[in-house]
């Protein structure tokens, strides 16, 4: 009777009363040799064993021993890992779709390689990484990666699916140091006992620049502008309400022992105007304004620069800072 073989190495099943003279050496090399490299062996491949351009791959097969050789070679499939060098390209390893795992280092330290079942995308790994990988029924996927131990400080690595992180790509996945970007949410900067939360070299604030005059009620939106400028004159003493925004009330979005300050510009024609109520969501608060004076009117024939420090002492109470300042 024929020597049959397991479904997933490939090794063989020596039936009784058969192999006469020859089981010692079917065996010693095609079953102990097997069991050898798939529990603890590893195959050495370089570039040369890769074919094709631009695409390099190297198929690895199930290769069986028997009596007379083992036919273990670099392709063979039974090897429990997998460590690459030298490589021409980025190139892939083509495994059996089976029930298997392999321990994959990419000792390469320019191309990545990829290891996959056929028409499978595989797991890719970057030069310098290494990882365990596992066919799920469809596909090798990684169970763990380990980076390069040679990336550079400061390289970040991100996840990219299957269990796999690869690096991180500036712009996309992480905002470099030195690159433009908006932050949308609230960004809290602690500092510490010792130390300040921010040194500004330069910073810019935003203005919107209105070509009308102050209309009757100014709703000042902080969210949107740090210094608010109506280059047209003023037709009439205006009331300045504070709020976040049309949806968002300050008392929302400021928190109880903050500050905002904002700034007012007005421009005056011969007959000056000013700012004769101030208010914060809807509700009239009387400043306290610089020098202890409240101002009655403003001046005439240039602007009027209006700065308001607002200061959230308890839910929907406010102290309110005030001061106007002639430029001309």
């Amino acid at each position: 009777m024929p020597i049959t073989r397991t479904s997933l190495l490939d090794l063989p099943i020596i039936e009784t009363d058969t192999e006469t003279g020859t089981w010692g050496d079917a065996v010693n090399k095609g079953l102990t040799q097997y069991l050898d490299i798939a529990i603890a062996g590893i195959t050495q491949l370089t570039g040369s064993n890769f074919s094709g351009s631009p695409n390099y791959d190297l198929t690895l097969q199930l290769t069986t021993g028997d009596a007379s050789a083992t036919n273990i070679d670099y392709d063979t499939a039974q090897y429990s890992a997998i460590r690459v060098t030298s490589l021409n390209a980025n190139s892939t390893i083509i495994a059996p779709a089976s029930s298997r795992a392999y321990k994959v280092i990419n000792a390469d330290n320019s191309y990545t390689l990829t290891i996959k079942a056929t028409g499978q995308p595989g797991v890719t790994l970057n030069p310098g990484a290494s990882a365990t990988v596992i066919f799920n029924g469809t596909d090798y996927i990684a169970l763990g990666v380990q980076a390069s131990s040679t990336l550079t400080a400061g390289t970040l690595i991100k996840g990219a699916g299957g269990n796999l992180v690869s690096l991180a790509t500036v712009g996309t996945d992480y905002v470099a140091p030195g690159a433009a970007t908006t932050f949308t949410a609230l960004q809290t900067f602690a500092g510490t006992t010792s130390n300040l939360a921010q040194s500004l070299v330069n910073s810019a604030e935003i203005v919107t620049v209105t070509g009308s005059g102050v209309p009757a009620t100014v709703n000042y939106d902080i969210t949107t502008q740090s210094v608010l400028f109506y280059t047209g004159n003023a037709a009439a003493d205006w009331t300045v309400n504070f709020r976040a925004s049309s949806g968002t009330s300050l008392n929302t979005a400021l928190a109880i022992g903050r500050s905002v300050t904002v700034a007012l510009l007005a421009t005056q024609g011969a007959t000056a105007k000013y700012n004769n109520i101030v208010q914060v969501d809807g509700n009239t608060i009387v400043p306290k304004y610089q020098g202890g004076i409240a101002w009655t009117a403003g001046n005439a024939s240039s602007i009027d620069a209006y700065v308001y420090t607002i200061i959230k002492t308890a839910s929907a109470t406010y102290t309110v800072l005030a001061s106007q300042t002639q430029f001309k």
